[in-house]
């Protein structure tokens, strides 16, 4: 039970009501003197501790301790009288053994201040927040070597208005360093005063990329490919917007309702103005709508541009959709307490309330909902072989709409085969912004801007395996650990946390 106090003399262990009392002293062994490193057994006095260990049956352990001050032999020597330490088990000017302090850490590099003290209190442990904090400051951080290959990539300490930055081992994901911002200049300064450094994986960020060519012109800078793809993915779903009015006729929408109606008159009513030659300003004034509302409306050549999708969730007459379809084919003028009869009849278990908005929304009518430019967008950015059947026959139908919609499908597969790493995808790359360039896509045509001015980054990143994957993993750590620390702590303790094993 008391396995760790093997190194004193227990003499008495007694009940203290809430607590166990165990008495005890040191051995009687010679111990070396700290200053000339002497041994010696002569003792000078006696002193009295009390230290905490690790609780036993739920209740804590307090440990009376006595320890001598022992006399040093050698004469001149600058200690003359020291008191004798417990190597392994009890430090110098600690209330606690050292395994329980150890626990103790633990629980505060998980959980932080407050809610280690609540933990280490139901553990018998009673703590404050400021002293689990204390003894997470005091756990070492580890030594890490520079490595070959390192990830940068910033996180927010207060969203847009400061950020910091967090440097990994690419290869293996562990935490080298964090830098209290993201600039170049910090960035600059930490690269030069950790040499061999040879491969540097980052996002697209200028301020990082001038960074490292002017602390490392000879390293390798590549781009992270998750980012690439998260970029096209933006300026397909742009390009799928300004081209709705082609592919929204092949799933032509269910009859409008109040809002549609109202989108349809603001646009008669401001295109009205317009050609009467009313300003935009003067239109928002007399239409008591913000000027931005108008220049929207007054941009779209026509007002189905703007009608968006209903969106619902699985409901239980699903199942039963087909029959209502038929059965209000062949009689509009069914009543629904007759549909709500025959569903029962089938299976059905749900309310009549229930049916009753499913037939008021209209969906009982028409193959499928409606699409809206996002769901389409998704259609077109995943890979074919994760698509329904369903999906795929309606992802061709969007596709064959207009030619410009063809070949932002073709530009999306092509550039979805450069994400596998592979020698020869630089001159690929090379080939699909020619073709991108070369169509009728000004969204997509702006991405291979991007592209061309972070070249080099870009061919290492489609040719060599290396990626900043590890890094958002520990950014994605990170958030947690702030969550956990509210905005309540300064920089320093949370750089702690963060690169704590």
């Amino acid at each position: 039970m008391f396995s760790g106090l093997s190194v004193l003399v227990v003499e008495d262990v007694a009940d203290g009501g809430d607590a166990i009392v165990v008495t005890a002293r040191t051995r009687d062994a010679a111990v070396p003197c700290p200053a000339c490193g002497t041994s010696t057994a002569k003792v000078h006095g006696y002193h009295r501790r009390a230290v905490s260990d690790v609780p036993v049956d739920g209740r804590r352990v307090v440990v009376h301790l006595r320890v001598r001050r022992l006399t040093c032999p050698v004469l001149g020597c600058r200690r003359q009288t020291f008191r004798e330490q417990i190597p392994g088990l009890l430090e110098r000017h600690q209330r606690r053994t050292v395994r329980l302090a150890g626990q103790v850490s633990q629980v505060a590099r998980e959980l932080c201040g407050r809610a280690a003290a609540r933990l280490a209190g139901l553990l018998a442990v009673p703590v404050s927040r400021s002293t689990a904090l204390r003894h997470l400051r005091r756990l070492p951080l580890p030594r890490q070597a520079v490595p070959r290959v390192i990830g940068v990539d910033d996180f927010a300490l207060k969203r847009r208005h400061r950020y910091a930055t967090i440097v990994t081992n690419a290869e293996t994901g562990e935490r080298i360093d964090v830098l209290p911002d993201r600039t170049a200049d910090t960035l600059e300064k930490w690269l030069r005063e950790h040499p061999g450094i040879e491969v540097v994986c980052r996002d697209g960020s200028a301020t990082y990329a001038e960074a490292v060519r002017r602390a490392l012109p000879d390293a390798v800078q590549v781009s992270d490919r998750w980012h690439l793809w998260r970029n096209l993915c933006d300026k397909v779903l742009l390009e799928v917007r300004a081209h709705t009015s082609c592919w929204a006729t092949i799933n032509p929408p269910r009859p409008g309702g109040v809002r549609e109606q109202t989108t349809r008159e603001r646009w008669n009513k401001i295109h009205d103005f317009l050609g009467q030659g009313v300003g935009l300003l003067d239109c928002a004034r007399r239409l008591d709508l913000a000027l931005n509302t108008v220049k929207r409306y007054a941009r779209m050549p026509e007002p189905q541009a703007l009608r968006i999708a209903p969106a619902y969730r699985p409901t239980l007459v699903d199942p039963y959709r087909d029959h209502l379809r038929e059965r209000r084919q062949a009689d509009p003028a069914v009543p629904v307490t007759h549909l709500l009869r025959e569903i029962r009849e089938l299976g059905y278990t749900g309310s009549a309330n229930l049916l009753v908005r499913y037939l008021n929304q209209g969906r009982a009518e028409g193959d499928r909902p409606v699409t809206a430019p996002r769901h389409a967008g998704r259609l077109l950015l995943t890979d074919p072989e994760n698509l329904r059947p369903k999906e795929t026959a309606l992802l061709e139908k969007i596709t064959a709409a207009c030619p410009e919609m063809t070949q932002l499908a073709e530009r999306v597969r092509d550039f979805a085969a450069l994400l596998k790493p592979a020698e020869g995808n630089a001159v690929k790359l090379t080939e699909w912004i020619t073709a991108a360039r070369a169509a009728a896509l000004p969204h997509l045509r702006s991405f291979t801007n991007g592209l061309e001015l972070d070249r080099p980054a870009v061919d290492a990143g489609l040719t060599l395996h290396h990626h900043n994957g590890r890094t958002e993993g520990v950014n994605t750590r990170t958030k947690r650990i702030m969550r956990q620390m509210h905005g309540r702590a300064g920089f320093d303790l949370l750089r702690h946390r963060i690169l704590l094993p």
